[in-house]
């Protein structure tokens, strides 16, 4: 089953031997990007260096149109016969960001609301980078929906690092 997988920075190794991914998205502050793991490819590794901040000028280094144009085009190139790993420091925010748009850009148009409840329902840490869903929300032409689907499930539960949580393409619809 194609699937979606999300966790941690300090899960990852756990996360590349249980569910053997073909591709990999990190998305870590800039100081604290890593190199590609030895299972997979480096062209098959997306590294997105950016800040964990909502407001672009709260950081040197925030999520920008950049940014989430090469998420979209990493996931589509991504034929979905084994998982994608998404990962940030704490699988929490930048990762389920990136996730939720990886899953709305497969879906298409009018799927923003189940996809986000499905990803509170599956994982009840998720705070969504706001910054990033509104840029995804932009890019995917989605007219605030995606940012209002993803406000309507709250803030989440506060945890210092999320579990791995695996969302399987189905929820969008394929």
């Amino acid at each position: 089953m194609p699937l979606v997988v999300v966790s941690s920075l300090s899960a990852v190794e756990r996360t590349i031997e249980a569910y053997r991914p073909s591709h990999m998205v990190t998305l870590l502050s800039p100081e604290y990007m890593i190199e590609t793991p030895p299972q997979i490819a480096a062209a098959r590794h997306l590294r997105l260096a950016l800040n964990d901040v909502i407001e672009v000028w709260a950081s040197d280094s925030p999520p920008g149109e950049q940014h989430i144009a090469s998420l979209i085009e990493f996931g589509r190139a991504w034929k979905a016969d084994a998982p994608m790993l998404v990962h940030c420091w704490a699988g929490i925010s930048r990762s389920m960001a990136a996730a939720y748009t990886l899953l709305c850009d497969r879906a298409g148009p009018g799927c923003e609301f189940e996809i986000a409840h499905q990803l509170r329902a599956r994982a009840a840490h998720a705070y969504p980078n706001a910054l990033m869903v509104k840029l995804a929300d932009r890019a995917l032409g989605r007219e605030g929906r995606m940012i209002e689907a993803v406000t309507s499930i709250g803030r989440g539960e506060i945890v210092a690092e999320g579990c791995c949580v695996a969302f399987p393409l189905a929820l969008a619809g394929r």
